[in-house]
């Protein structure tokens, strides 16, 4: 999988995207708002990793989610 930030203009937030191995999006989010359904993608357990990466990942840089 792969994540994404993207960022946000005037009153549109910071979102996250979450893509599979063929670059379909799987997950969209606000990046100030945790993910639900973390299970679904293989996640759960994972939320305090996710969420650091988050903060420090750079808008507009596609990279694999290595979790």
């Amino acid at each position: 999988m792969y994540i994404i930030k993207v960022k946000g203009k005037a009153k549109i937030p910071d979102y996250i995207q979450i893509r599979d191995e063929n670059f379909v999006l799987v997950a969209y989010f606000r990046a100030d708002r945790p993910m639900k359904n973390m299970e679904k993608f293989g996640l759960e357990d994972k939320e305090e990793e996710l969420e650091k990466l988050i903060r420090e990942l750079p808008f507009g840089k596609l990279q694999k989610l290595e979790l």
